[in-house]
């Protein structure tokens, strides 16, 4: 069972509680926390696998590949421990990733579906998709649509997310009752 008590548990007490409880050989530096409202995603780098000086692209992508799958196998159980006391102190599921070069995977993370309204010409849109063979249903259309939006318009996005982070403190600062 999940508390849900950690509504105000701030991006720095998550990190530094991961920082804290992961094992020091995981990573080369502390591991990458993000969070909302249903999950927290710890990432962390691991180190480059030894490899000739030569080596190709190839070489290079199957061995970061098989790290960072290594990586996922042998640290399971851990994990899976570290993430049922993360989930009962902070009241969100923990999904893992890892980082090595410049390849990075997520795994165990969480689906959530979001419920919404749509008028005719805003379905009209995800059917388009559909029809076009774009996505296989309106809800895959609508997470399409959701990751397009992400991609062409994160200093947009950061912008609001700056502006929340400045709102919260505000608000932390002002009276208690």
């Amino acid at each position: 069972m999940l508390m849900h008590t950690s509504s105000a548990t701030s991006p720095e007490e998550l990190q530094g509680w991961f920082a804290g409880r992961l094992p020091a050989e995981w990573f080369t530096a502390p591991p990458e926390v993000t969070t909302d409202r249903d999950e927290i995603l710890v990432i962390g780098t691991l180190p480059e696998p030894e490899l000739p000086k030569d080596a190709s692209p190839e070489t290079t992508s199957a061995a970061r590949a098989a790290r960072i799958e290594g990586f996922r196998e042998d640290t399971r159980a851990h994990r899976i421990r570290i993430a049922q006391e993360a989930e009962h102190r902070f009241g969100r599921k923990v999904s893992w990733g890892a980082r090595c070069g410049d390849l990075e995977r997520a795994f165990t993370t969480l689906s959530v579906p979001a419920m919404t309204r749509l008028r005719m010409a805003e379905r009209r849109v995800l059917d388009t998709l559909v029809d076009t063979g774009v996505a296989r249903s309106r809800s895959h259309a609508l997470a399409w649509c959701v990751r397009l939006v992400a991609e062409r318009q994160e200093d947009w996005l950061k912008g609001l997310r700056d502006a929340l982070t400045h709102v919260e403190k505000v608000r932390s600062e002002g009276p208690t009752g």
